[in-house]
């Protein structure tokens, strides 16, 4: 089956699920973590077999593919769609470690993996590998992972500490029952521990190898249309959660509109008021915008990849205020078609006040901090440097 076709194949069968997704959005909410029937709906779409390398059965789609899919889980439901980005995009990631790791990680073809990347725990060199240990919070989809790549600090003799990312299999990682919040409460993001678990060595990459796609011992390196920047890449991926939540927050509203009127006003069909009128005209042009900017960033790092050369930290600085700029653009559009929707929105059931709580929490990701993305984007427009190695 030729690529587009296989796009078209997974697009097809996770927009007939967009239903079910919304309708399980209110119970994964009660239970902390995703009904397990959208699971098995997306892994039956292909959803986790998007990033896998095709040499082990995987669709191996570009970076704009697998962004479509993760905008399409969105339009139904935005937790769901951020445990499959964090899961996908981890996969990928995962590429990035040597051949022998890969093997292991893909020998099932489809894959779940998590990631924490605070260097919040502790490596110490053994014979053959490391000791890891230490704690992970808001380890997104940890609870239906596979694997969970873990940040971690090795000090070495002389006393300089060193960050490498441990690829351990979520078996040999235990969690705390502590994700209790108001708004990403499908994803299940509780804390991740390790207490004196062994990690062979050639599953432990240093973090600057995995930003600069730099491990050795691995083919799929150079010009194979794949190997993006990291980060850009994980920005990249996480915009499409909140387009496609924004795009599913317009449908929805959409959908309630026909008979309702504006109480406590003679306006009996909400739809024939001008200032409804100019709200949806406004979301609709903030997504667009939004996804016009993406355009842009994917490109860019499609063609960086087809050359086999990393984007340059100047564009890795642009992508993160773009992305940045972007996510802003599809919060507003939500909290516009929220506000617009009466005191009813706030029901339980009503998915449109979860998709506006949902992407609340979502924008307060560090790495999604429009401030903080901006100025690192402003600070190369002006002809300074990033000030950051977080590019």
């Amino acid at each position: 089956m030729a690529q587009n076709e296989e796009l078209a194949s997974v697009l097809e069968a996770v927009g007939s699920v967009v239903p079910t997704l919304r309708r399980n959005g209110e119970e994964s909410e009660r239970r902390r973590w995703l009904v397990e029937e959208n699971i098995q709906l997306l892994d039956k779409a292909g959803v986790f077999r998007t990033a896998t390398p095709r040499r082990y059965g995987g669709l191996d789609l570009p970076v704009a593919d697998q962004v479509k899919v993760i905008t399409e889980i969105a339009r139904g439901c935005p937790s769901t769609a951020w445990t499959a980005f964090v899961w996908v995009s981890t996969a990928w990631t995962a590429t990035l470690y040597p051949d022998r790791a890969q093997e292991e990680f893909f020998e099932g073809g489809a894959v779940k993996m998590s990631s924490a990347v605070s260097a919040t725990g502790t490596l110490a060199a053994v014979e053959g590998g490391y000791r890891l240990d230490g704690r992970w919070r808001y380890n997104s989809g940890c609870l239906g992972a596979d694997w969970n790549l873990v940040a971690a600090a090795l000090t070495h003799p002389n006393g300089e500490h060193e960050e490498f990312m441990a690829a351990v299999p979520m078996s040999e990682l235990s969690t705390e029952d502590d994700w209790d919040v108001t708004s990403c409460s499908g994803t299940g993001s509780v804390t991740t521990i390790a207490a004196d678990v062994f990690v062979p060595a050639h599953r432990v990459v240093g973090i600057v190898e995995a930003f600069t796609g730099t491990a050795g011992e691995r083919t799929n390196v150079g010009a194979d249309g794949r190997n993006y920047g990291l980060l850009a890449f994980v920005l990249a991926e996480s915009a499409g959660v909140f387009i496609g939540a924004a795009k599913g927050a317009l449908e929805l509203f959409l959908e309630r509109l026909p008979g309702r009127g504006i109480t406590y006003t003679n306006w009996t069909d909400q739809s024939l008021h001008p200032v409804t009128q100019i709200q949806v005209a406004t979301a609709a042009n903030k997504i667009s915008a939004a996804e016009g900017l993406s355009v842009q960033w994917l490109e860019l790092l499609q063609r960086r990849a087809d050359a086999g050369e990393q984007p340059s930290d100047t564009e890795k600085a642009i992508i993160r205020g773009q992305v940045g700029f972007a996510i802003q653009l599809a919060k507003e559009a939500i909290e516009l078609l929220y506000s617009a929707s009466g005191g009813s929105v706030i029901a339980r059931g009503v998915p449109l006040q979860r998709f506006h709580r949902d992407v609340q929490g979502f924008s307060l990701h560090a790495l999604a901090q429009l401030n903080a993305n901006l100025e690192v984007q402003g600070r190369v427009l002006v002809g300074l440097d990033p000030d950051t190695w977080y590019l």
